[in-house]
Formats: structure tokens, C-alpha cells, sequence
């Protein structure tokens, strides 16, 4: 059922280990037996690592001369987004607490997907190369500007984040793999490509670990213990009503610019999505050890189900309807 609409397995692996948190949380809280934390610090750098060996180039050169998608893709990312929350928690400050509020402008400073921006804009015939440019280029841009824009929010809402040891964490835990596995990509393209399938199970396991870890810091912490499931019903509302309303206002631009089929969809899917992939081990070099963790980045992982959910349903729908391919959607 899962694979009809382009997911997998790691969705339904995020509920299990968010559920296994929740029912015992001992075995992986920081400094238990098993040591989970010693996976999701030094899995760090793996993941960064093969994300830089699995990038292709090449690729990304394909769709470089569509700078008016990627200019409306970048300014959605790291403009849009941000500003949409940003008004969202000014009106309805009440709704969530601050720990909340924080996770959700987390969610709007990270860049965005790779992977299943590529894998839906395939689904749905549209502009492949551009995809993967915009998404590319994003996780880059975000190495920088997610650590600057999260300060920032910080310290408007008073609470401190040490920009500049964090930018060196990040260089040192998230650029240096990725350039690393970059240069590795001349001589391990090939191996890379045989054995996708393994590199992408190890990297979802790290991200598990992670998971894993901080829910079950926050849990023993007593983060949760303060909230009920209103909270969770409010949080997939909001991840829900935040994905539509970028969607929605990224088809002015791409009326705008007169975006044909193939481009509107790139835009679209690239523009309204975030990296998981990146959001959780980022938010290990962000935030440390802060039981709040798991609060923390819980509005991440709520958007990335439903974005994954909504899209494949969005994706579906272009893929079938003849028409599309020869007219702009609106």
C-alpha cells in the first residue's frame, strides 16, 4: 500500500520508534546501556558522508539555467516559510508552548528534501534535473543559513544559541563529510549506485537512532508528561495547514513567470517540502543534549509523514491526467 503512493517502510519505522520511546523509554535514553546517543553523534557524520557520495554533479548542472524556479524555490525555503510561522505564531502565540513554536521554526529555516522531491517530481513528469538542482542546492544553502535564521528566532524570543561555535559544528559534523563524500563520489560513484539500496537503510537507521534517542531523553525527562494528545491533534493541524498554505501561495509565482507543466511541478513539490534527513541529525548539533529535543523536532517529523502523504496523492493525480501534459495546471 505504501509503495502505491512512493513511501516505504521508514515511515511506518518513525511511529514504531517513537511508540517504543514512549512504552520504555530507559533502554534509550542518554547514558543507558546501549549507548544509543554513541549512534546518533557519530552517525552524524556517516549520513552527511553518503549524502555527499550519492550526489551526482552532473546532475545538478542539468537544470542550472532555470534561475527563475530556483530563485522561487530558495525564496519559498528560506523566506516564505519562515514568514508564514513567524505570522502563525504572532496570531495564535497561545496555541502551542514555546518548545513547540521553536520546533516549528526549525521546520521552516531547514532546506529542503532531496530524495522524495526528486522521487515525486519523477512521479509526476515534471522537470527531474531541476528538481534535484533546487533540492541540491537548498541542503547547501542550508548548512549556513538554517544555523543563522535559528539565532536569530533564539534570540527574538529570548533564548541564546552560540552562532558561532554552531556554524563550526556544523562545517566540521556537516559540510566536511559531505565534501569529503563528494571527492569519493569520482571513484565510488559506481559502487555507490550498485549498493544504493544498503547506503540508504544505513542512513535511515542513524536517523532512527536519533529519533529514538531524543524522544526517549524527553519522555524521561518529563517533556511529554505536560501535554496530552490535544497537543499531537494540534501539531498535525498545524504541519497539515502550514504545507498547504506554501503550496497554495507558490502557484503565484509560478503563474507569474509563466512556468510551463514540467517546471511548475518542480517548483511546487521542491518549494513545499523539508529534509528530514537533514532536520534530525542538524538538530543533534543545534540543540545537544536539550531534553526537549523530542518536542523539539516532532512538528519535523509530523510535516515530513504528511508532505509525503499529500504529495504522492498530488503526484498521482498529475501523472494521470492526460491533459497535463500539454497545460499548466492552476
Amino acid at each position: 500500500m505504501l509503495k502505491k503512493f512512493g513511501l516505504d517502510w521508514f515511515l511506518v519505522a518513525l511511529v514504531v520508534v517513537v511508540a517504543a520511546a514512549a512504552l520504555w523509554p530507559a533502554p534509550g535514553v542518554t547514558g543507558s546501556p546501549l549507548h544509543v546517543e554513541w549512534v546518533a553523534s557519530y552517525g552524524l557524520t556517516i549520513v552527511f558522508f553518503l549524502y555527499g557520495l550519492t550526489l551526482a554533479p552532473e546532475k545538478m548542472r542539468e537544470g542550472f539555467a532555470k534561475w527563475k524556479v530556483h530563485i522561487a524555490v530558495q525564496l519559498s525555503t528560506f523566506v516564505l516559510f519562515p514568514v508564514v510561522v513567524l505570522a502563525a505564531g504572532f496570531f495564535a502565540r497561545d496555541l502551542f508552548p514555546p518548545e513547540v513554536w521553536l520546533g516549528f521554526f526549525y521546520l521552516a529555516a531547514l532546506p529542503s528534501t532531496v530524495s522524495s522531491s526528486v522521487a515525486m517530481t519523477s512521479l509526476a513528469r515534471g522537470n527531474v534535473p531541476v528538481a534535484i538542482f533546487n533540492a541540491t542546492l537548498s541542503a547547501f544553502l542550508g548548512v549556513f543559513l538554517t544555523p543563522i535564521l535559528m539565532a536569530w528566532y533564539m534570540r527574538t524570543t529570548g533564548h541564546s544559541l552560540p552562532l558561532e561555535s554552531v556554524i563550526l559544528k556544523v562545517v566540521l559534523l556537516v559540510l566536511v563529510p559531505t565534501a569529503l563524500g563528494q571527492i569519493a563520489h569520482r571513484w565510488l560513484a559506481e559502487w555507490a549506485k550498485r549498493n544504493g539500496a544498503w547506503l540508504k537503510i544505513i542512513d535511515r537507521v542513524v536517523i532512527l537512532a536519533i529519533v529514538y534517542n531524543s524522544f526517549c531523553d524527553s519522555i524521561e525527562a518529563g517533556i511529554w508528561s505536560a501535554h496530552d494528545l490535544s497537543l499531537l491533534a494540534l501539531m498535525i493541524a498545524g504541519v497539515i495547514t502550514l504545507f498547504f498554505i506554501i503550496y497554495e501561495l507558490m502557484k503565484i509565482p509560478a503563474k507569474f513567470f509563466g512556468f510551463n507543466r514540467e517546471d511548475k511541478i518542480a517548483c511546487l513539490f521542491c518549494a513545499s517540502k523539508k529534509s528530514l534527513a537533514t532536520g534530525v541529525p542538524l538538530s543533534k548539533v543545534m540543540f545537544g543534549a536539550n531534553p526537549a529535543l523530542g518536542l523539539i523536532i516532532a512538528p519535523l517529523m509530523l510535516f515530513h509523514f504528511f508532505q509525503l502523504v499529500i504529495v504522492s496523492f498530488i503526484a498521482n493525480n498529475f501523472a494521470r491526467d492526460p491533459v497535463e501534459a500539454t497545460s499548466v495546471k492552476s
